[in-house]
């Protein structure tokens, strides 16, 4: 991986999970931690294929390299994963995805203050596009959303970016570890939890494949593409990148479930493919 191809890869793991709303709202009787169990697994193996066909090594090597960067950032993510969830069962789909998107925000201050790189006016002016773009496409539908769906976006957005600081830290070639322990994290904190303050394990068929799919797919494949790709490139401008997925989730969503788009997402979701391609011609960052 360079930084040549890097949003390549930060795109199309953006494609991957903009399917992950779809899915989620498709899953009638699991509950989150359901969901959370069940995802885990896919998600593990298919983060642990592509980190040792990317490496070239061994599964045991793989588990050798483990460090403490890796479980830091492993935590991060199992953060970000399981309030994501949950975030998309207790809010609306466009609230949901208004608050995630604030996610390059948050990395471009935590980058600043954390490792000191500095963004430039071009990528503030991409942040700034893409946050309008995304009030424009969903503000309609925000006063809709509740609280506690809403906070567990919050969380899950400073959780997403705390790990796209950490990996540009971090100066590994990539940080697919650390989205694997995520991964593991999420399965044991949801088992826990299932069976202490939840309903157990047991779902319907349907709910556990669409689970599956969730993990394997457009979790498993997305987030790898982006942990891939993270360590190349500015923490703001991944976290820009990964928008696409706030563009084209309505659509699925449309596509598939007949929820019609309104003339406000479509409206933003031109701003932030504006946005995306406006960090996409940026070459450098100053420091």
């Amino acid at each position: 991986m360079t930084s040549k191809y890097a949003p390549i890869s930060i795109l199309f793991g953006a494609l991957c999970m903009s399917f992950a709303a779809l899915l989620v709202r498709l899953i009638q009787n699991a509950d989150g931690f359901q969901i959370l169990f069940y995802r885990g697994f896919p998600q593990c193996i298919m983060v642990m294929i592509v980190a040792c066909v990317i490496r070239r090594i061994s599964i045991k090597d793989f588990f050798i390299s483990i460090d403490k960067t890796d479980i830091s950032l492993g935590i991060a993510m199992c953060i970000a994963f399981s309030f994501y969830i949950f975030a998309l069962l207790n809010t609306s789909v466009a609230s949901a995805l208004f608050i995630l998107s604030i996610a390059p925000v948050f990395a471009a201050v935590l980058s600043w203050v954390i490792i000191g790189e500095i963004p430039t006016k071009r990528t503030w002016l991409a942040i700034v596009c893409a946050i309008i773009g995304v009030t424009v496409m969903v503000g309609t539908e925000l006063t809709s959303g509740q609280l506690i769906g809403n906070l567990f976006a919050m969380i899950s957005a400073l959780s997403f970016a705390l790990m796209l600081v950490m990996a540009r830290k971090s100066k590994k070639s990539d940080v697919l570890t650390g989205n694997f322990l995520g991964a593991c994290f999420a399965i044991i904190l949801a088992t826990i939890l299932a069976y202490t303050i939840g309903d157990g394990l047991v779902i319907p068929a349907k709910d556990m494949w669409l689970s599956f799919s969730l993990g394997a797919f457009t979790i498993g494949i997305g987030i790898a593409f982006v942990a891939w790709a993270a360590p190349y490139l500015p923490a703001p401008n991944v976290g820009v990148l990964v928008l696409l997925e706030s563009v084209l989730a309505p659509i699925w969503v449309w596509i598939f479930l007949g929820l019609p788009m309104k003339y406000q997402e479509i409206s933003g979701g031109m701003i932030i493919l504006c946005a995306v391609l406006i960090l996409s011609l940026q070459k450098n960052i100053k420091h």
